[in-house]
């Protein structure tokens, strides 16, 4: 082992902390809009229609933006990065709260872009904690930025209302630009917050880490590998697959479950119920998870997730009453953020300093696609086969990270048997 002193884990926990309060305000602006953009589309578009195209171009920026912006943080560092994320989802929110106010459905679109690029830079905050903690910790500092998330979903719809009536009691604003303006002012708070207070930076403290824990007699620093060199990794393709399948399957089932107890003469009531036992079962355990994922390993935690999200995707159809869709959709928001943690601290552990940025950016665009495909094709097969065949679907899809890790650990204890 070398002689250079392991990096201080304050350090890390210190950064950790930092990302939760930034990821905390942009969580909470990003779903104050989710909760009026399909209105805004839909009263700026003329035509319930065009309600959903806000979500899908949010998701269609976050795609678009996440490699550049990985490749960004592995060129000149994760707070510059970052900052620069938050920093044009305030601009982005600033042109939708404007067109909002000027009723231009095209200025609006142009704001979602934004602001969906800004979500695909921000979100890999949780990669920067990875790097600046030790591999033992790392899944921990992961689920504690994840477990920002838990803040957005309790505040982001609390202020809606409030900044509405704000707007419009100061300016004249129509209401429905207060979640806009008022989310642009914390994206650009988190912004600042980063400049500051984000030091040093992860990228470097994840090069120090490295360096601290390589062995004498460990070859010297490599050149970064190409893509397809890291694709062909095991560890690199379940972490990608789990994270990957796991987004797509949950936004498959969460984005029509509305709608399915809808069609059931459910109020909004018992809606808003379920969709929040979803959400706390997405964020609410990240810590949980973290600890598991430190402690017994990242594929263990990848398989569990799995087994969860397929068990609540066999859950929510099985009964149109309250209890039953909340328990189910509970484990598919579970499911997911196991795969979610899971997956995220197996690439950590699977790539150099110098491939970091790089790779995780490029993954994060396969996820973000994943999203939007599930998002698109969800009412389609709702329409056409039912939310029973759509869960069904799901649940068989989810096998493939599961079958993967199987697969990875019978061929790796072969391996060590032949050895």
């Amino acid at each position: 082992m070398s002689n250079a002193p392991i990096v201080d884990p304050k350090i890390g926990q210190r950064i950790a902390q930092i990302l939760f309060i930034t990821q905390s305000l942009g969580s909470a602006a990003l779903i104050s809009n989710a909760t009026v953009n399909p209105i805004v589309g839909s009263k700026l578009g003329g035509s319930d229609v065009l309600a959903g195209v806000p979500g899908t171009l949010l998701l269609i920026g976050a795609a678009v933006a996440s490699y550049p912006a990985g490749m960004l943080m592995q060129r000149v560092g994760r707070r510059p990065g970052l900052a620069l994320g938050f920093f044009v989802g305030s601009l982005g929110m600033c042109i939708g709260g404007y067109a909002i106010v000027v009723h231009s459905f095209a200025s609006f679109l142009l704001g979602l872009l934004l602001i969906g690029a800004a979500r695909g830079a921000v979100d890999q905050s949780r990669y920067a904690a990875a790097d600046a903690n030790l591999p033992e910790n790392r899944a921990r500092a992961i689920s504690t930025v994840v477990f920002a998330g838990t803040v957005g979903a309790v505040g982001g719809p609390l202020l809606v209302a409030p900044l509405g009536n704000l707007v419009k009691s100061l300016f004249g604003f129509d209401v429905l630009a207060g979640p806009m303006i008022g989310g642009a002012a914390l994206f650009l708070i988190a912004g600042v917050l980063i400049t500051i207070f984000l030091r040093p930076d992860p990228r470097d403290v994840g090069r120090k880490i490295t360096e601290a824990l390589k062995r004498d007699d460990d070859p010297p620093v490599a050149e970064a590998r190409s893509l397809g060199v890291i694709a062909r990794l095991p560890g690199v393709q379940l972490a990608a697959l789990s994270m990957l399948i796991g987004q797509a399957i949950m936004v498959l089932v969460m984005t029509v479950t509305s709608l399915h107890m809808n069609h059931n003469h459910h109020t909004l009531a018992d809606i808003s119920l379920v969709i929040m036992a979803h959400t706390l079962g997405m964020y609410g355990l990240s810590f949980v998870t973290g600890t598991i994922a430190d402690r017994f390993g990242r594929p263990a935690v990848v398989s569990i997730g799995a087994l969860i999200l397929i068990t609540g995707c066999l859950i929510a159809p099985l009964s149109v009453e309250v209890l039953p869709l909340a328990i189910g959709l509970f484990l598919v928001g579970f499911g997911w953020n196991m795969c979610y943690i899971g997956g995220s601290s197996l690439l950590a552990d699977n790539l150099a300093p110098n491939e970091r940025g790089r790779y995780q950016g490029a993954v994060e665009l396969t996820v973000n696609l994943s999203s939007a495909a599930s998002s698109l094709s969800s009412g389609f097969i709702i329409a056409g086969l039912g939310f029973t065949t759509l869960c069904i679907i799901a649940s068989v899809l989810t096998c493939a990270p599961l079958v993967m890790a199987v697969l990875q650990r019978v061929r790796a204890t072969t391996i060590v048997r032949q050895a």
